[in-house]
């Protein structure tokens, strides 16, 4: 079972000691048609609408503020609000977020290399450095750290439930996930 789900942030327990602890905002959710477990399901996320959009909801009888559409696998049998009893009884769950992206970023930034002195006027900085050998291989290896895209890229991450508030929708987790506050991402029962 999978669920769509808001990052609130981050806090920690009152408990003596304490753990760090994420919040989730588990997303109103309809479920529009069901295969095989599989559901193609509508949420609200901003303000987007176009006639594509204005023709699912009119096809599925949804309301103007289910703009988005997605599939996940779920545990209805049929069309209407998504049930989220699986998550009071989940131990484990596997949350899949996007990292907050940092654009083309040096090496310094996107893999923590040193960099050079700024004693004696050189010019080094935040530069890479030398990448390739003298005579073999004479060229530069695969996989050789260098600036590029940092950031902006699914990850997946096996967390603890802590609790589960039906009414407020609210999935607490021990440790952190990716992405900033506020982003979307999905949860998946694991165990």
């Amino acid at each position: 079972m999978e669920f769509i789900v808001q990052k609130i942030g981050m806090s920690r327990t009152v408990s003596v000691p304490s753990t760090a602890v994420t919040l989730l905002k588990v997303i109103d959710t309809k479920v529009c048609q069901v295969t095989d477990g599989v559901a193609l399901v509508s949420y609200s996320s901003g303000k987007k609408f176009n006639k594509a959009i204005e023709g699912q909801q009119k096809k599925y009888n949804l309301s103007k503020e289910f703009n988005r559409f997605a599939t996940i696998t779920v545990a209805n049998s049929e069309a209407g609000d998504l049930d989220v009893a699986g998550l009071g009884e989940a131990k484990i769950v596997k949350t899949t977020f996007k990292t907050k992206g940092r654009g083309f970023s040096g090496v310094v930034k996107r893999w923590n290399f040193a960099g050079g002195r700024s004693s004696h006027g050189h010019r080094m900085g935040k530069r890479t450095g030398s990448i390739g050998n003298c005579e073999f291989p004479g060229r530069v290896q695969p996989g050789k750290k260098m600036p590029g895209q940092y950031g902006n890229t699914n990850v997946s991450v096996k967390n603890e439930v802590l609790s589960f508030d039906a009414e407020a929708g609210v999935l607490v987790l021990k440790g952190s996930v990716s992405g900033p506050n506020g982003s979307l991402g999905k949860v998946k029962v694991a165990k």
